[in-house]
């Protein structure tokens, strides 16, 4: 454990101990000090001491006295009852309704979702695409350079595993269930309204509508939370939560009130909803699988019911064991066999057609990225409303309420990497990996829809959860492919419902980073409570309404959040530029002394009292003021004294005793 006396002199936003000066105080420049003011009376952060920071490698005991001294209120059982409860009652009494009277549920959900898109589907286009434009602002700017955690941090996961973790989160099932069907929906049997030509241009067109769903968008609405987090925690030392970011807007008596207590509620929400989301998506595909294998002879609820119980048992298991243990390896073991999968279908598949597929979409994508991103479908009528609702605001909901236990995971584990380095392998690295899992299984399906057996259009519909293992199929040992599919769903649930899991306990126990067990237990438990009350509530309409109408609220936070950031991020790097220059200063003057042996009393005092300006506008002529006889007889003195110095060294002899003040 680093010495609490240790502080890194660029600290964030001046809660850490500045490095004592010797000597005189050094000026800066007065431009860079009054920014610095102006800034920090903005921003409404308490000055933190460093030894209340929660560092890295504190012990639990440690942090837990930490969190009480910094406000947290903490009771029995290592929770806040201001959030626990409320989350809890919530969450339970949600999932009942659900089970107990599933038809009544989902007519409300749908309700809410058809009031949402018929009123605030602009909403959500614009706040995603300004999501991006802020990230890339961020990353590419000065604050890019800002590294989260103290100077000598080095990253706690190698990229590899960091990657791998950041993409089994952030995407995971989606990616299974929605890797054949959506492309070719969107090429065959509902293709955005608006966009018309042959089947070829269809496809062009459809698979890059699905790289703009699973694209940069999603990834910037995480990397927008996940960075605010990791600022928070690993720069200033707060608590894991989502509460601490907004304390530079704020102020850190309302983040401990019940405005804090609110935001970390409606992110449980969020948190909730996305997973279990997520989870029934998972099991529908499960139950497809095993039903093409031949296992089940029909998936009915009641075995969609009884693999949810199984999961959930299982993604218990591995949250009690731990991130550090189980996350890792199971993601790892995740990307491996999405990597198997992927390089096994490009090459016993139409591997040319897949390269070109991918060039030509990708293409596509760039070249119609803004007209997609604001579309909202003004033009396109009832049918246009329909459309939206159930791919593209339904994907923007959706990220957003994933978004809150994605974020808070990704920036635990993104310690001492710059910002820049964060938003680049948050946005870049995964949307890349995601368009070619895209290219190459969504193309297996559109070839064998146009050029092969044209199988996977029944009834005017394309089944998303049974087009996957159809398409498998077809390739030489498509029995195994189908088998390992299946183990990534649950896998990619796992990791899901790990960090799900996680994040709200530690929002419950406000904002340990290690919180009970017996609490991962609880919550894990609910999500699969959730995910059967919503699959009975409507299916996957019910999932989709469920996302977009939590994600609403959550929406509005991560509007103030950006704000938020950039106030904290501002003052930061400005703080920096001052140490910084406090720093050239400091040398510069020592430097000057040694060589023109000025270390003289009253010299130095003088230097430092005033420093000369010399702005053009300050050209005025000298005005020594009030202080001229003063300042002129301190210059006289320092004068006589070299000069007297100068003659005793000419001659070899003499005193060289410095003059009085």
């Amino acid at each position: 454990m680093p010495d609490k006396d240790h502080v890194p002199e660029n600290s964030g936003n001046g809660n850490a101990k500045q490095p004592d000066a010797t000597g005189s105080v050094v000026y800066t420049d007065p431009e860079v000090d009054e920014q610095v003011h102006a800034l920090q009376a903005q921003d409404r952060s308490d000055v933190l001491p460093y030894e209340l920071q929660i560092r890295n490698l504190d012990s639990d005991e440690r942090t837990t006295m930490k969190l009480l001294r910094q406000g947290v209120r903490l009771k029995r059982g290592l929770v806040t009852p201001r959030v626990f409860w409320p989350a809890i009652i919530f969450l339970a009494l949600a999932a009942g309704i659900s089970i107990i009277f599933p038809d009544a549920s989902g007519k409300a959900l749908l309700s809410a979702q058809s009031w949402i898109v018929d009123t605030l589907g602009w909403y959500y286009i614009l706040i995603m695409f300004g999501f991006i434009i802020f990230c890339l602002y961020v990353a590419l700017s000065k604050y890019g350079r800002i590294k989260l955690g103290d100077p000598e941090d080095k990253p706690e996961f190698s990229r590899g595993a960091w990657f791998s973790m950041l993409f089994a989160t952030g995407m995971g099932i989606g990616l299974i269930f929605y890797g054949v069907g959506e492309p070719l929906t969107y090429a065959t049997v509902d293709p955005k309204p608006g966009v018309d030509g042959d089947p070829e241009q269809l496809a062009k067109l459809g698979m890059a509508q699905t790289f703009l769903h699973w694209g940069l968008h999603p990834w910037a609405v995480y990397a927008v939370i996940g960075l605010g987090v990791a600022y928070t925690i690993h720069r200033r030392g707060r608590p894991v939560s989502i509460r601490w970011v907004f304390e530079p807007l704020l102020g850190a008596k309302r983040v401990k009130g019940w405005m804090g207590d609110t935001i970390d509620v409606l992110a449980i929400f969020g948190t909730m909803a996305g997973v279990a989301t997520s989870l029934g998506l998972g099991v529908q595909q499960v139950a497809t699988g095993l039903e093409h294998l031949g296992v089940v002879d029909q998936a009915d609820n009641i075995l969609l019911v009884v693999l949810i119980i199984a999961i959930t048992f299982i993604s218990t298991a591995s949250v009690v064991s731990g991130v550090g243990k189980g996350m890792k390896w199971i993601s790892s073991i995740n990307l491996s066999l999405a990597g198997v999968l992927t390089v096994s279908a490009l090459l016993l598949g139409p591997t040319l057609f897949l390269f070109e597929n991918f060039v030509e979409s990708f293409g596509a994508w760039l070249a119609n990225f803004f007209e997609m991103s604001f579309d909202v479908g003004a033009y396109s009528g009832a049918d246009g409303k329909e459309w939206y609702s159930s791919w593209t605001l339904f994907y923007w909901g959706w990220w957003i309420a994933w978004a809150p236990f994605v974020g808070i995971f990704i920036a635990r584990v993104s310690r001492g990497r710059t910002i820049r380095e964060f938003i680049i392998g948050v946005m870049l690295v995964p949307t890349l990996v995601g368009m070619l899992w895209f290219a190459v299984i969504g193309g297996l399906g559109i070839y064998r829809q146009q050029f092969g057996e044209a199988d996977l259009v029944t009834d005017g519909e394309v089944s998303p959860e049974g087009s996957l293992f159809t398409v498998l199929d077809g390739l030489p040992l498509g029995g195994v492919f189908s088998v390992i599919a299946i183990v990534l769903v649950v896998l990619f649930f796992i990791t899901s419902s790990d960090s799900g899991s996680l994040v709200q306990n530690m929002l419950t126990a406000g904002g340990h980073p290690n919180p009970p067990t017996w609490s991962r237990v609880l919550f894990s438990v609910l999500e699969g409570a959730i995910a059967i009350g919503l699959l009975l509530a409507g299916g996957l309409e019910g999932l989709q309404a469920a996302s977009l109408a939590t994600a609403l609220p959550f929406s509005v936070i991560m509007v103030l959040m950006a704000v938020a950031v950039y106030r904290g991020l501002r003052l930061d790097s400005a703080l920096s530029a001052q140490a910084h220059l406090g720093r050239r200063m400091r040398i510069f003057s020592e430097h000057v002394g040694e060589v023109y042996d000025l270390q003289v009393p009253g010299s130095r005092d003088l230097l430092d009292r005033e420093p000369i300006d010399y702005r053009l506008s300050r050209t005025t002529g000298p005005r020594l003021g009030h202080r001229r006889g003063q300042r002129v007889d301190e210059i006289r003195k320092v004068q006589e004294w070299y000069d007297d110095r100068k003659d005793t060294s000419d001659s070899g002899s003499g005193d060289d005793s410095e003059p009085s003040s």
